[in-house]
């Protein structure tokens, strides 16, 4: 039986994939095989000898010390472009809210409470104060174009808006998403100087932290409406909240509320409700147990943020699945292993990332002597070897 940890309430829809005559799963689950977590910070936690994956139902994975997972041997998966869909429709909803001030409004006629008949004539009255500008024939720059980035630049462009799209990593299934009429720049810089309203669609690492600061805000647009529903650490908040206060960036709204930014003038602080629809929450734990039972059962790895895509069909026989270093020799100590044995490989796969690679190696035979993991675990370089039996 394999175990699987849930750390926090995962969808049904997830874990209706999970076979219960193969596994048990639940948030008692001790020893696992395998964790599935959505929010819940990991950095803290040790990991038993057993755990070999940990799925995040979701794509950020900044909760889970990625990096020390390759080292343990542990295969880190998140689901890209699960909840794309509402991470979209909640961005197009900040770009209404950012442009016709509409959360000032709400308070407006929210104040207007107990004036009886003459609630009318004060909105009215009041209402000339909220005018903004219709986001057609206005310009917008997306900056990171995967999956929620090409469906926010498309959506866009459906509205009337200019799209201006930057991306050094443009995957080719993104390109072929991403609608013809979407101005690519290879040079972030354009979309500083031209883009009315700005939304930010990157990963949070050290790279892009603070990529918002206050020398980025100094040339871009006066007025300019900048989004962020991605990580919150990719704005700094004092450099925001200075351009809000002279007016350089005339709103802000973030998915990622926090002590300096609730509350602040001209911030529109949503409470992280990005992926928080029912179907995005089903999506998530959806692919996040199918990855998860595909590596399990057959050693195949899609969508890991710390070891490489491999994925190959099953022949029948025993699969050695085996992480390790990425140096030179290795798969020539792998084979050695197996030769000193007498066992011949039927097949291998092998793909590396940085500094890890990992070795599919599928045998005619159905049955592996026990002494075959310790022999290969024992070569240097190895970090994990483990046995798929047939």
């Amino acid at each position: 039986m394999y175990q699987i940890h849930t750390l926090n309430k995962i969808s049904k829809a997830g874990l209706k994939h999970f076979d219960a005559a193969k596994y048990t799963v639940g948030e008692d689950v001790q020893n696992p095989d395998a964790v599935l977590v959505r929010s819940a910070a990991m950095h803290d936690m040790e990991f038993g000898k057993e755990l070999l994956a940990i799925a995040r139902a979701g794509a950020g994975v900044n909760n889970i010390p990625v990096d020390r997972c390759a080292k343990e041997g542990i295969v880190v998966f998140n689901t890209p472009g699960a909840n794309a869909n509402a991470v979209k429709e909640l961005v197009i909803l900040g770009l209404l809210l950012s442009s016709r001030n509409v959360p000032d409004a709400l308070t407006f006629a929210q104040s207007l409470n107990g004036e009886g008949e003459a609630i009318p004539k004060l909105v009215e009255k009041g209402k000339g104060q909220f005018v903004g500008p219709e986001i057609k024939g206005k310009t917008l720059g997306v900056i990171g174009l995967g999956a929620i980035g090409v469906m926010v630049c498309n959506a866009a462009k459906s509205m009337g808006m200019t799209v201006l799209g930057y991306d050094p990593y443009l995957s080719v299934d993104a390109a072929w998403a991403l609608s013809r009429s979407i101005i690519h720049t290879k040079n972030v810089e354009d979309i500083y100087k031209n883009c009315d309203y700005v939304t930010i669609h990157v990963p949070y690492n050290p790279d892009t932290k603070h990529m918002i600061n206050a020398d980025v805000i100094s040339t871009m647009k006066e007025g300019v409406r900048v989004l962020n529903f991605a990580r919150g650490e990719l704005v700094d908040d004092d450099a925001m909240l200075t351009a809000l206060e002279s007016g350089k960036v005339s709103r802000y709204v973030t998915d990622f509320p926090n002590e300096k930014t609730v509350g602040a003038k001209g911030v529109v602080a949503i409470p992280h409700l990005g992926a928080s629809t029912p179907e995005s929450e089903d999506n998530c734990a959806s692919m996040a147990a199918v990855q998860v039972i595909d590596y399990l059962e057959n050693g195949n790895i899609v969508n890991s943020v710390n070891m490489p895509s491999v994925s190959a069909p099953r022949n029948g026989g025993a699969r050695i699945c085996i992480i390790h270093k990425n140096i030179p020799k290795m798969l020539q100590g792998i084979s050695g292993s197996f030769g000193e044995i007498g066992i011949n490989i039927e097949n291998m796969t092998n793909r590396s990332r940085g500094d890890y690679a990992y070795t599919i190696i599928d045998l005619k035979e159905k049955e592996v002597p026990e002494e075959l993991v310790g022999r290969l675990e024992a070569v240097d370089g190895i970090v994990r070897a483990r046995v798929i039996h047939a």
